[in-house]
């Protein structure tokens, strides 16, 4: 199976949701929804609360399945569990997407799903439907469309603005239960221009380059375990109850 593929077997409801993802994806945007949203406090819930909403939730930007993101959660862990990884990565993969708990918030997919990059700064012609971002309002701010933009050379990426979304969402509500590998894989696991393209390079620094090679790594085991055939969920999820339960509390807010 191809994964990734955006032109032959996407889904005619990928490249909509790209075409608006990378229209309205402004720095106007990113910042009010993070104002809106970090710190977490729109809801309290436990895990698996917040794992039983996103069950009905299939992601329109994905080119590669349809499944439920539950299935995905699963998938992505039993693969990483059968390579003797430890407990916070099987984790990692078991959660990794869930910050998609934005769409019970009424947001649209457009504004959870897909994959990210640096607003405020030149769009890479890696992204994916790079085409798109021609019809953004920051296209045509000078400011915002040389290499550096807004920042630094090297300032790093915590202090990029990112397209806003379940990565960065959900990195701010787990980040006190997990190490900090465990934080760069979500952060940035739908940042494919950066850890797939290598565009971006000048932002990094030095955490970032020791911490980049752990996205990699998960990135292989989120693309290649996806398949069209169901995990048990019924054998399996008791054993991920006790998991997260080893990490996190009863609740937190989301």
């Amino acid at each position: 199976m191809e994964y990734r593929d955006y032109e032959s077997n996407a889904r005619d409801c990928v490249r909509e949701f790209y075409q608006l993802n990378h229209t309205r994806q402004t720095v106007e945007f990113v910042r009010a929804a993070r104002e809106k949203y970090l710190p977490p406090r729109t809801r309290e819930m436990g895990i698996w609360t917040a794992m039983q909403h996103l069950n009905e939730l299939v992601d329109d930007s994905d080119p590669d399945i349809e499944l439920p993101q539950i299935a995905h959660a699963v998938q992505t862990a039993e693969v990483i569990r059968a390579d003797g990884h430890p407990d916070w990565f099987i984790l990692t993969g078991l959660i990794h997407d869930m910050g998609k708990v934005l769409c019970l918030f009424s947001e649209p997919q457009w504004a959870v799903t897909g994959d990210t990059f640096p607003v405020g700064c030149r769009y890479s012609p890696k992204v994916v439907y790079h085409e798109f971002f021609e019809q953004n309002p920051d296209w045509k701010s000078p400011t915002y469309q040389t290499e550096c933009g807004i920042y630094e050379a090297g300032c790093g990426l915590d202090q990029v603005l990112m397209s806003w979304g379940h990565d960065e969402y959900l990195y701010h509500v787990v980040r006190d239960y997990l190490p900090l590998e465990a934080q760069y894989m979500i952060r940035y696991h739908s940042f494919y221009a950066a850890h797939q393209e290598h565009e971006y390079q000048h932002l990094l620094n030095d955490q970032d380059r020791v911490m980049f090679p752990w996205v990699r790594e998960f990135n292989r085991y989120d693309l290649y375990s996806k398949n069209d055939d169901p995990p048990d969920l019924k054998q399996l999820l008791p054993g991920y109850r006790d998991l997260v339960a080893k990490f996190f509390p009863a609740s937190i807010w989301w």
